[in-house]
């Protein structure tokens, strides 16, 4: 019975998912094609760099196509792109105090407000000075994210059963790119991306925060957060309830005693004193292995390259073609939701690497090519939708929830912010350094990241256990095995440096 879905459960983790909502569509609107030559325009004429009247002269259609390239309208337009993924990576160091200081329900509740006045800021823009309105929604926007993406697979990952905790911890990855595609769809022309309605369409990034905040009011709290943070069983065993039914909470409530015991052991788990345990070396080398595979995979760069390889492929509509690509993130996420809990993290993870490194081979050899060969485009056309297909089954959803599922409660929440700071970090220096590295290599820049698949691959094959179906105390025993019996001096040394530490003990 405490592995039945429940109707609560199921509110529970979509009202957390909003969260993961709000972020793919931040993620994706600031690179919506016809929205960006809009916004820049807005950028130039509140700086005064904008002839209109030039552009009126040379033609009815120049003001569709001209985008002002004063170097100071570049310079805003870069800080507006780069600056949401700096506010990532700051708050993303937060995650452990927002989780600790009042719970997950509450933490989701309270950030909610940085949407919503970044969503405004935005939202307004057009009324006031747009680049600098902008920017500074794009910041707040992004220290919101940076939060976000670790408390929501934090919660998600306590509240889930194990028998669906994977399938659920991918619903994360899978809002996020449902949230991708709907700010690429409203984002067309004959939509929201025009000169009339930018900035409605900036402003929509803080909207699910509303709805989020309502719904959270009816969720419960984490079980976990409750018993072992706050020691409140009757709490916890209601919360219990809600979320699966009526059932024998004994079992569930001795499994979070024993990880309850642990955590006193480990007494509370800093970010420093995370980075410097040998106790979690390995945890936390595989945790940031795991999300850096997920960013230096490429799979951004596909996005910033997939309309140069639409064109030459000689697709008509390029900004169509990305939005199937969209709809090839959603399907394959859900394939991952589904194969998730049968087939198994490693397993996922390991066959989508590998089939991307086969893709990005595939498409340096058609960029390569394409000028002497016709259908040479093509192949590159289909290494894109298979790279991507490959990304959603495992790289893409499975690093965001496996942090959870790897670290006991001392440690997690600051295990969460680490991984999501790596993160943030490695997207912003993909985008800030891709197009550099694009033009030292040329058609050849995805070899680059071919040999680093190929690593991240054998590295996931040798170091990265099973976590399918086990307890999170299972999970921390393989670990603890890796390391070496129980009764080994170093590992009787490195509990020895816990205990020292620990007034429980």
């Amino acid at each position: 019975v405490s592995q039945q879905l429940t109707g609560t459960l199921a509110l529970a983790v979509f009202t957390a998912a909003l969260g993961s909502l709000q972020m793919g569509y931040s993620l994706g609107v600031i690179n919506a094609p016809q929205k960006v030559k809009r916004t820049i325009r807005h950028y130039a004429r509140s700086l005064g760099v904008y002839n209109e009247e030039l552009a009126r002269r040379e033609g009815g259609n120049a003001t569709e196509h001209e985008e002002p390239t004063d170097a100071s309208v570049v310079m805003y337009w870069s800080l507006s792109v780069a600056i949401f993924a700096i506010g990532g990576m700051v708050s993303s160091f937060l995650v452990s105090f927002v989780s600790d200081f009042r719970g997950r329900i509450k933490g989701m509740l309270y950030i909610n407000v940085l949407a919503i006045t970044a969503g405004l800021l935005m939202g307004l823009s057009k009324l006031g000075t747009p680049y600098l309105m902008v920017i500074a929604g794009r910041a707040i926007m992004g220290l919101y994210c940076g939060l976000s993406s670790g408390l929501v697979p934090l919660y998600i990952g306590e509240i889930s059963p194990v028998k669906y905790r994977g399938a659920m911890g991918a619903l994360h990855q899978l809002a996020i790119v449902i949230g991708i595609l709907i700010s690429q769809v409203i984002g067309l022309d004959f939509l929201l991306g025009n000169d009339d309605m930018w900035h409605v369409l900036l402003g929509l990034s803080g909207a699910p925060a509303i709805l989020q905040s309502l719904l959270l009011l009816v969720c419960p709290e984490s079980p976990r957060f409750l018993y072992i943070k706050q020691g409140k069983v009757e709490e916890a065993c209601k919360s219990l309830k809600r979320l699966k039914g009526d059932y024998d909470t004994s079992k569930d409530i001795a499994e979070m005693q024993a990880e309850k015991e642990e955590a006193m052991k480990e007494a509370q788990m800093s970010i420093l004193r995370l980075l410097r345990s040998s106790v979690y070396r390995q945890q936390l080398f595989v945790a940031l292995m795991m999300h850096l595979s997920q960013q230096f995979s490429g799979i951004n760069a596909i996005f910033y390259y997939s309309t140069s390889i639409f064109q030459s492929a000689g697709v008509g509509q390029p900004v169509y073609a990305t939005i199937g690509v969209g709809v090839i993130n959603i399907i394959f996420t859900l394939v991952s939701v589904i194969l998730v809990d049968r087939a198994g993290r490693r397993t996922l993870t390991i066959v989508g690497l590998g089939g991307m490194c086969c893709c990005a081979v595939a498409m340096t050899v058609g960029l390569a090519f394409q000028d002497v060969y016709l259908w040479m485009s093509y192949l590159s056309l289909a290494a894109i939708f298979l790279f991507v297909s490959f990304f959603e089954i495992g790289p893409g959803p499975i690093p965001w929830f496996i942090v959870a599922e790897i670290f006991s409660q001392g440690p997690r929440p600051a295990a969460i912010a680490l991984a999501g700071c790596c993160n943030w970090t490695c997207n912003f220096i993909i985008g800030m350094f891709f197009p550099y590295l694009e033009g030292l290599c040329g058609s050849y820049v995805f070899i680059v990241f071919a040999v680093l698949l190929f690593g991240f691959t054998v590295f996931i094959y040798l170091r990265v256990p099973e976590t399918k179906g086990k307890t999170f105390e299972e999970i921390a025993a393989v670990f603890h095995r890796k390391r070496g019996a129980p009764s080994s001096k170093p590992q009787e040394e490195a509990e020895m440096v816990q205990l020292k530490s620990s007034t429980e003990a």
